[in-house]
């Protein structure tokens, strides 16, 4: 008695799907929130969440909340925010 095949894979190998690029995420961060990174980052203020040594999680935990955002869609946004010096990378770990 032989053994069926195995049932064929739902997607693509990564190499022929089409890869998300960063502006795609930026894009859909402002279709999701109708606001730029600059933008969320005025409204992060308003809304107390924002400071200069605020983590990514906080970020990102707002980001879910307030307009059910992902992760990587939260990190897109937070590494706008780490490209223009509003907020800090986190120091590295000493061993």
């Amino acid at each position: 008695m032989q053994r069926a095949p195995p049932p064929p894979t739902l997607r693509a190998p990564l190499s022929l799907r089409a890869r998300v690029t960063f502006q795609a995420y930026l894009d859909a961060v402002r279709a999701k929130t109708g606001m730029t990174p600059e933008q969320l980052k005025t409204a992060a203020t308003k809304a107390g969440v924002y400071s200069p040594g605020m983590t990514a999680t906080t970020l990102l935990d707002w980001l879910a909340k307030e307009f059910a955002l992902g992760r990587g869609h939260g990190m897109s946004v937070w590494a706008v925010w780490k490209s223009k010096g509003w907020v800090a990378a986190p120091a590295a770990k000493k061993k």
